[in-house]
């Protein structure tokens, strides 16, 4: 998941990003170090980072 670089190139914060998608601090951190999240999740933190969850979930080929 690309959840850490697109928050980074947003400029926000863990807390700022747990705002904007409705779920706690912990569960954003818990995301970002895991890697891996539920749909529902993953659907509310594309919604708060204006992204597609193709452009969050997935990895560029050449990376």
């Amino acid at each position: 998941m690309n959840v850490q670089k697109i928050r980074k190139e947003k400029g926000l914060t863990v807390q700022q990003l747990a705002d904007l998608s409705n779920l706690s601090k912990r569960t954003v951190e818990q995301i970002i170090s895991r890697d891996k999240c539920t749909v529902d999740n993953a659907i509310k933190l594309a919604d708060a980072l204006g992204v597609t969850l193709d452009e969050l979930c997935r990895t560029p080929k050449n990376e």
